[in-house]
């Protein structure tokens, strides 16, 4: 049966479970009542991921686990399905689900709601691809904290002077929020690691910082930003600003102003670009990401509304400016999408998006961080206490909040642990290979220019995409 035969109940897929899919999917548990609709939740993993403690996994502060919340546990009616949307027919309204062992599977839905999500963004540079490591996974998180204790390993074993100093040397491009909290952390963790090896010496190890801005956290007011340079020269880390990376290979990187550094170690944090999905729909883009409306809706594909960081909202606080790519963002528009969808179900009115910024916060490790809650500028251990208290708010589930809170007390009572995990192997973790940007087909240039133009039909992208139907027992009944 075809979505238009269904009866009732009517289905909901919601395509990604970062904070935007999350919290719009548990919003539709409440909004909904248990026999409105039937609802649907399409995710890479089986849990949410609160990426903005990556930092802290990479520094070996908490647990990978910890910031990893059971989407069974979380959400009480909606029934989960572990994979990625490949395409999308949207006058058929149907969707094309690739599952973790490669087999396609076609879900027939009422109400589409789409946020996928972005990948890291790497502009094309020659060699990035191949040689940097990403920070948007615990996969990534954790083999990065590997590789730099492999590297004080190879350090501390080594006889010749230039490829000590290379094992030294790490690198990270991007100085907003990821970037800097984690150049902050690792070096305040390295440091501390150098004690426990013969050979080094805390001053043998070098972190550089590089960003094109004239400042870092760029996003943030002058005073948190210059209290944020402030900690990160007291621990000696190098910042490159008005620098970009010109080319990356095994064992340099070439910046713009003539530099080559010697390094083994290039973390690369320059923020998002939206899920390659976004460009197989054959529907218009601003900046790379999906056109809506303020109340989240996709304007000429009924009953599909999107989101996150792949859809361009507009944000009417600041008119003709678009919404920040932003955990809070996705969260409260999250929110405002399930209201929104269960309003086009019966239930309920619809709203637009409409924000009130609640402030930033950025963790650099120990007992320092900058955070601006409401307006209020703060700093030092008073900036650390309400950035970690904001995590912990934020971070659904008592059981990761409990346990994330106890990371952080062991870590400032005992020394860290120099230990490896080696759960992945280095031909594993190149950003395209770790975040799966091969799945999806896109049309080309010429073809995705038409597409935005002419608008034609998503059935016939879908065609020119090469994904293979699925057989006919694979088709869900309605």
């Amino acid at each position: 049966m075809t979505s238009h035969e269904r009866t009732t109940p009517p289905r909901v897929l919601v395509v990604g479970s970062g904070f935007a899919g999350f919290h719009c999917m548990r919003r539709l548990e409440k909004h909904l009542p248990p026999d409105a609709a039937e609802l649907l939740l399409v995710s890479a993993a089986d849990y949410l991921l609160y990426s903005p403690l990556l930092p802290n996994v990479a520094a070996g502060v908490v647990e990978p686990r910890h910031i990893a919340v059971g989407l069974h546990a979380a959400l009480r009616r909606a029934r989960v399905l572990v994979g990625h949307v490949v395409a999308v027919d949207i006058p058929g309204r149907t969707a094309t689900l690739r599952r973790p062992d490669g087999t396609d599977r076609e879900l027939a839905w009422d109400r589409l709601v789409l946020a996928p999500g972005g990948v890291t963004r790497t502009f094309n540079i020659p060699g990035v691809a191949e040689h940097a490591l990403g920070l948007k996974t615990l996969a990534e998180a954790a083999y990065l904290r590997d590789h730099v204790l492999r590297e004080l390993d190879n350090a501390d074993a080594a006889d010749d002077p230039a490829h000590r100093r290379a094992c030294c040397t790490f690198v990270v491009v991007g100085a907003g929020y990821s970037g800097t909290e984690t150049a902050a952390q690792m070096q305040l963790i390295t440091t501390r690691a150098a004690a426990e090896y013969p050979r080094l010496r805390p001053q043998d190890i070098r972190w550089v910082l590089v960003d094109l801005a004239d400042r870092v956290l760029p996003e943030l007011s002058q005073r948190m930003a210059d209290e944020a340079m402030e900690v990160l020269r007291r621990r000696g880390v190098e910042v490159r600003l008005g620098t970009t990376v010109e080319e990356a290979t095994e064992g340099k990187v070439r910046l713009s102003d003539g530099d080559t550094i010697e390094t083994h170690t290039l973390v690369w944090c320059t923020g998002v670009t939206p899920s390659p999905l976004i460009k197989t729909l054959g529907l218009p883009t601003e900046r790379g990401r999906l056109r809506v409306g303020a109340d989240l809706k996709v304007p000429g594909a009924d009953g599909v509304f999107a989101f996150g960081d792949a859809a361009a909202v507009p944000d009417l606080t600041q008119p003709g400016k678009l919404t920040g790519q932003t955990a809070q963002h996705a969260q409260r528009q999250g929110k405002v999408a399930a209201r929104n969808v269960a309003a086009s179900l019966g239930y309920g009115k619809a709203v637009d998006y409409r924000h009130r910024d609640l402030g930033f916060a950025v963790d650099l490790g120990g007992f320092d961080a900058v955070a601006s809650p409401f307006g209020v500028s703060l700093g030092g251990l008073p900036g650390l206490v309400a950035t970690r208290g904001y995590h912990l708010l934020a971070l659904p589930g008592n059981g990761n909040r409990i346990r994330v809170s106890l990371d952080w007390l062991l870590d400032w009572a005992m020394p860290p642990q120099v230990a490896q995990l080696g759960f992945l192997r280095d031909e594993q973790v190149t950003m395209a290979a770790v975040e799966q940007t091969g799945i999806y087909a896109s049309p080309p240039a010429d073809e995705w220019e038409a597409a935005s133009r002419d608008l034609p039909t998503t059935r016939a992208v879908v065609a020119d995409t090469g994904v293979p139907r699925p057989p006919a027992r694979e088709r869900q009944p309605g």
